[in-house]
């Protein structure tokens, strides 16, 4: 009997500590959107160590939001599935009703799950996943609710796997390169280090909103003609003379918008017999750098941030789909080129130019695009601190809004030297098209709700 008493004693002691254990506000507290915040930083982070080229790096962005997305909007009876608006998205697998789940748990599970499988460092992944299930871990929820939120988290992250496994990328590794002619006119690779044409066949991934790479074809380029009163030479003059300004503080201003929008994520450098090189964010990792500052700024809840990083990556990968098939169709050669064949031999750009023919350019397609996106959720006149490139070298910028950045993300490319008027202006009506495309035939949110009303 007394050891029948203890026994029961230690029995309900352990219930009774384990019932303790549980955080009645878990839930609450795991959906802090600080948790994809951070999940969104880490894959940056290894974009940038694995050097993955713009296009490449704008997939990854995409099918890791697109999980991160799913995995949460059963939580959230207003916004809807992304399941049938994406090309070729099957529905979505659902959590069961019957039970209790931490979407937050699983939206961040499946987030991490479908980038660490788009990347190559693997491990800087799985220490980062050790780091922050260990928070979720400190939150003390049910054992069962945690495992099941896994789980499904794991189911969402397969089928957005499987998903993005058809989109010809896998395909498309294998398909030629980049043929040089020397026909004038026509893109070389460029000066240090001379590099294949990068994804010449980027046109052929296929989409997530339009209906194909060649749904918003911008006017041709000017034709090549280097006759002293064609347009096409008067828009090479207008780049070899970007930084032949005498106002010094116009100058200074020039110089610096070009290396605030560089965003190359492979910089080589020579000295001599020495060669190493810089990495940096890519292009399409400012923008999503800019959406985690939107998203803090207007103190959005977990839902609304998974919705800003699905919409803005899921307009610059159309973006890209959309600016590289005009660029190996046109394929124009480069500002750099020309000047140093033609002008001078000497010349070099304040950027180093990148691996890819001229037309369109890829900052502006791809900013304009983001910018509408972004400006879909805040709105218009939304100024912020851009402190995206803080971390490489590089002061803050300010802005009023999504759609001025975009504008001076366009103009860096001429300053810089590498790409002529045209490229700036039309790829910016290019991207306004494809992300105003994007923002009207995606529903994230119930209407009748809005995503503006802050």
């Amino acid at each position: 009997m007394k050891w029948t008493n203890i026994a029961w004693l230690m029995l309900v002691t352990m219930v009774w500590t384990s019932c303790e254990q549980i955080n009645e506000n878990y839930q609450a507290e795991a959906a802090n959107p600080q948790f994809l915040h951070t999940s969104m930083k880490k894959l940056t982070d290894v974009i940038v160590h694995d050097i993955f080229s713009p296009p490449v790096a704008s997939r990854i962005y995409a099918y890791a939001s697109v999980a991160g997305y799913e995995a949460l909007q059963a939580d959230y009876e207003q916004y809807e599935t992304l399941s049938g608006q994406l090309t070729d998205l099957a529905p979505t697998p659902k959590p069961n009703a019957e039970d209790v789940y931490c979407l937050p748990l699983a939206s961040v599970h499946a987030f991490l799950t479908v980038g660490k499988a788009l990347i190559f460092s693997e491990p800087k992944i799985e220490a980062f996943e050790k780091e922050i299930y260990a928070k979720f871990d400190d939150l003390k929820m049910p054992q069962e609710v945690y495992d099941r939120s896994m789980a499904y988290g794991a189911a969402v992250a397969q089928h957005v796997l499987e998903w993005a496994n058809e989109d010809n990328y896998k395909q498309t590794r294998t398909f030629p390169k980049y043929s040089i002619t020397d026909e004038p006119g026509r893109w070389k690779p460029t000066p240090p280090d001379y590099m294949d044409g990068i994804e010449p066949h980027w046109n052929k991934i296929r989409p997530m909103v339009i209906d194909s790479a060649q749904q918003f074809t911008p006017p041709p380029p000017t034709p090549f003609n280097m006759d002293e009163d064609s347009q096409f030479y008067k828009e090479l003059m207008e780049v070899y003379s970007a930084l032949q300004v005498e106002d010094e503080a116009e100058l200074k201003e020039r110089i610096a918008i070009a290396e605030f929008w560089d965003c190359n994520p492979y910089v080589s450098h020579h000295k001599g017999h020495v060669m190493f090189a810089t990495k940096k964010i890519t292009p399409g990792g400012h923008w999503i750098g800019i959406t985690k500052i939107a998203a803090e700024k207007a103190e959005s809840d977990m839902m609304e941030t998974a919705a800003a990083y699905a919409k803005t990556s899921i307009a610059l990968m159309d973006a890209f789909i959309s600016c590289w098939d005009e660029k190996y169709r046109s394929n124009l050669i480069r500002p750099e080129t020309v000047i140093n064949t033609y002008i001078d031999e000497n010349w070099t750009p304040a950027l180093q130019t990148p691996p890819f023919p001229e037309y369109t350019s890829g900052h502006s397609v791809i900013s304009r695009a983001a910018a509408v996106a972004l400006t879909s959720i805040y709105g218009d006149n939304f100024a912020f601190l851009d402190s995206t490139e803080v971390e490489y070298g590089l002061p803050v910028r300010e802005y009023n809004s999504f759609l001025e950045a975009s504008n001076e993300a366009a103009i860096s490319r001429l300053y810089g030297g590498i790409h002529y008027r045209p490229a700036c202006d039309l790829g910016v009506a290019q991207g306004e098209k494809v992300g105003q495309y994007v923002v009207e035939q995606l529903q994230l949110q119930d209407d009748r709700i809005g995503m503006n009303e802050k």
